[in-house]
């Protein structure tokens, strides 16, 4: 089987909603990704066997989105694009996909990306607006039309934001993460503690310029938007809940902004990057996807633990194997719920099914650049952000194992294994 390699990465800034990239268009914010990498590493006119990825967020225009994107960037027009949509392990999944084309030798080279934007979500109306339109569309005669057009009323023109609660619950992710908190006890105090452990350690990596090799200027902006070297514990404390305003323990500060963003990730076989002279940052072992019943009973962002217990134990590997890792922080309860139930030996047992417990990990190895409580969290995008940077680490070590997950709306969890390229 073939090595699939992680050649580089490249992403915009994360930047709040309605903000800085308000007047872009997903289509526009992922074509600068793309071509941001084109431009790095010599890719115009070079063919793609295949360019997949996707966004959660996306009007009916952009159907199509990731082949116009490709049709709107330096590459050979000749290269496809695929898109696919896990929600926030849609890169992720993306990179996944991409890799077992080059490990089967369906294809040489590849990008996996994605991007969102929530400032270019599409406006709806309601289904009795709708429904009139197209009764007004089909109708015959002048008469058939002024009958339907008399049922119109001007509250049925007010739009509305497209939803993310869940479907079958009707409940926001935050609601569910609070629901989570309280099933594993999980307090404010240890929520604030994880979220400013991340602005800290993603302070520090601006600092160093960790970054500089990871993220372009865009639109005027030069970093991510959501590192706050200001801040302190005291002042997350001071925050009110947001989801539950009752008895909540989830807040602005230990749970992820509404991002706008993209991000792109450049993969090769291992004998394509030899023969093209491409440095290999990193590897890509294995991945999996899981999921759980969230609607009776499980957490709704607890699929992570499952799709780790299942790759790990085909790798006929322990938890405690790795150098790096990175669990992206859609909320601090939500990490530490994960955490929590990999040393908890009933969930281990009845949930993952094992004999014993996964065990804890070295948070020290946690999110040592800082995660997305403190980047941002475009939704499409984060999968390709964590890759790029777990290969820009992973490339810096010899012998070096990380291990990515990212929980999903829909109770799924998206969970991949990389290693340093010597």
């Amino acid at each position: 089987m073939r090595r699939v390699a992680i050649i580089g990465s490249q992403r915009t800034p994360f930047v709040k909603s309605f903000g800085a990239y308000s007047q872009i268009s997903t289509k526009e914010l992922l074509v600068a990704s793309l071509n941001q990498l084109i431009e790095k590493y010599g890719l115009q006119g070079k063919l793609m066997d295949d360019v997949i990825g996707g966004a959660v967020i996306k009007s009916t225009k952009d159907f199509n989105l990731v082949r116009e994107a490709v049709l709107s960037t330096a590459l050979n027009p000749n290269s496809p694009g695929l898109d696919l949509q896990r929600a926030c392990g849609t890169s992720l999944e993306a990179v996944i996909t991409m890799a077992n084309k080059i490990r089967l030798g369906q294809a040489e080279v590849g990008i996996a990306c994605g991007v969102d934007s929530n400032s270019a979500s599409p406006l709806e109306v309601t289904q009795r607006l709708r429904n009139l339109f197209l009764e007004l569309q089909f109708a015959k005669g002048n008469l058939a039309r002024l009958k339907i057009m008399s049922q119109f009323r001007p509250k049925m023109f007010l739009p509305s934001m497209p939803s993310v609660n869940e479907p079958r619950t009707k409940k926001s992710m935050g609601e569910h993460c609070e629901l989570m908190a309280k099933t594993w006890n999980i307090s404010r105090k240890e929520q604030d503690e994880l979220a400013f452990k991340s602005q800290k350690a993603a302070e520090v990596a601006l600092k160093e310029g960790f970054f500089e090799d990871l993220v372009f200027e865009y639109q005027g902006q030069k970093k991510d938007q959501f590192i706050r070297p200001e801040t302190t514990l005291e002042k997350m404390a001071s925050l009110k809940p947001a989801f539950d305003k009752v008895s909540g323990t989830l807040t602005a500060a230990n749970s992820t902004p509404l991002t706008d963003g993209s991000s792109a990730v450049l993969l090769t076989s291992e004998d394509y990057a030899k023969k093209n002279n491409l440095k290999i940052l990193a590897f890509i072992e294995d991945g999996q996807t899981s999921a759980v019943d969230f609607v009776h009973g499980a957490g709704l962002l607890m699929a992570p633990t499952k799709a780790v217990s299942k790759l790990i134990t085909r790798q006929k590997m322990k938890l405690q194997d790795f150098q790096i890792y990175e669990i992206h922080e859609a909320f601090a309860a939500q990490v530490l719920a994960t955490l929590k139930a990999w040393s908890d030996p009933k969930y281990c047992k009845e949930e993952l099914g094992l004999e014993g417990i996964l065990g804890e990990i070295d948070l020290e190895k946690l999110n040592i650049k800082g995660g997305s409580l403190a980047l941002g969290h475009p939704f499409a995008a984060t999968g390709a952000r964590l890759v790029g940077s777990t290969a820009s680490l992973l490339a810096k070590k010899e012998n070096q194992k990380a291990l990515i997950t990212a929980c999903t709306a829909g109770g799924m969890g998206v969970a991949l294994i990389m290693t340093s390229p010597q």
